[in-house]
């Protein structure tokens, strides 16, 4: 197999919305939404049940087409292309299904040639880039087993090597782990990091796992009721989330989540007496590690309490966020220390 650079593939959302007629009206699962995936990225969308995301994803190859705006492949425009042209962007667009689609009837081999024969490729041509394909996937001891015969993730791999089989520039990811074990999971991950690196391949995922998000993309675009509302690297939606739906994802997957037993007690105002200042603490590059709180104590005398916490890497870059209270009255002097250290600091509320 000839592995090449793709870095003139990229996809662009100009203004998109997507509605679906339904008795009485229409539902509108797509709403004015602008993105674009740079060339060669891993690029997320994460969003919950029923936020849009499919709906998106499925409008880069075609299978919908908006209502309103463009969705363009290196270019080309999706919606308005027909016929030979709108084959020949599927051809450049591969896709990994939640639930693996995989042929029973038909072989690991055979579910890998199938696109390849529809594409109508020479019969020597297709064995060839089988095999490669099938290599590249850690598979060529199963080429011959039957679906029935293969674990989840083994499946997954098919799809993988079949979304492969023309050699796309684009490739599209349809929650294809939240089927699979954790374990699982981050092999079928690894898998596809190693095809962005090796192929140069755009990957445009879906999912709304945000623990998928950080281990292997490298841009994110947070969808919420048809619309994206927050956007950006990775790195930087983890460090800064700006809306609260990025943050309740987020606070899943950083060690960021309140105690029950603090957050039922949690206050948006500072009440009168005794009270405990919340906030989090957000430590990021080469601050990530530092030891803060020892010096803060340190320096002035204020006792902190941990209340949850993580020091984790997104990409090769370490990230950590903690969640502390101390006496209120001495909150903003605390805060206004840490920030003068290069910390990323945000109230959340009080308690007694």
């Amino acid at each position: 197999m000839t592995d090449r650079q793709n870095t003139g593939a990229a996809i662009a959302f100009d203004g998109v919305g997507k509605s679906f007629p339904k008795k009485g009206g229409v539902v509108t699962a797509v709403q004015d939404v602008s993105l674009t995936v740079p060339p060669g990225t891993i690029t997320g969308i994460i969003g919950r049940s029923g936020a849009g995301k499919s709906t998106l994803l499925r409008m880069v190859n075609g299978l919908e087409r908006p209502t309103a705006g463009t969705v363009t492949v290196a270019g080309r425009d999706v919606g308005r292309a027909r016929g030979a042209a709108l084959r020949e962007i599927r051809r450049e667009v591969g896709m990994i299904f939640q639930h693996f689609n995989l042929l029973a009837s038909r072989t690991v081999a055979g579910n890998i040639a199938l696109p390849m024969e529809i594409a109508g490729l020479p019969a020597d041509r297709i064995r060839r880039r089988t095999a490669d394909l099938i290599d590249r996937v850690g598979l060529s001891a199963l080429a011959e087993r039957y679906p029935a015969e293969l674990s989840g993730g083994q499946k997954q791999r098919v799809g993988i090597a079949r979304a492969l089989a023309t050699e796309p520039k684009v490739l599209l990811s349809d929650e294809a782990t939240s089927a699979l074990d954790p374990e699982t999971t981050q092999t079928v991950l690894r898998l596809l990091a190693d095809i962005n690196r090796d192929l140069g391949l755009t990957i445009l995922l879906i999912t709304h796992e945000m623990a998928v998000v950080r281990d292997i993309a490298s841009h994110v675009a947070v969808i919420e009721g048809g619309r994206i509302v927050e956007a950006g690297e990775t790195y930087d939606i983890f460090v800064r989330p700006a809306h609260p739906t990025t943050r309740s994802f987020l606070s899943g997957v950083t060690g960021v989540g309140l105690p029950a037993f603090v957050a039922d007690r949690l206050s948006p105002t500072r009440p009168d007496g005794p009270a405990q200042e919340v906030f989090r603490i957000t430590f990021a590059g080469t601050h990530a590690t530092d030891p803060m709180l020892a010096r803060l104590t340190a320096d002035l005398n204020i006792p902190v309490n941990i209340l949850a916490g993580a020091v984790e890497e997104i990409g090769t870059r370490p990230f950590g966020n903690l969640l502390v209270s101390v006496d209120a009255p001495r909150g903003a002097e605390a805060r206004d220390y840490l920030q003068r250290h290069h910390l990323i600091t945000e109230v959340l509320g009080y308690v007694r």
